[in-house]
């Protein structure tokens, strides 16, 4: 388990997250992370949900399909 300790950052309030945890995030300074409230509490996550569902139904759609896509590639 990893505490995080907030502080003030100008007008807001933020936390600096250890460079282990980052590593294990895999990302960098720059990099956007999403906060997705779940019944447990927050889960921090550098995916966005919203790709994941499309990403999920382009994969549905290309194995509805996977025929079709065969013929084209020839």
């Amino acid at each position: 388990m990893t505490t995080l300790k907030l502080t003030k950052i100008g007008t807001s309030t933020g936390t600096v997250l250890p460079k282990e945890m980052l590593t294990r995030l895999k990302v960098k300074k720059g990099d956007t992370l999403y906060a997705i409230e779940t019944k447990e509490g927050y889960l921090i996550t550098p995916y966005d949900p919203a790709i994941a569902d499309q990403i999920d139904a382009g994969r549905e759609f290309m194995k509805e399909y996977r025929d079709t896509f065969k013929a084209l590639a020839k």
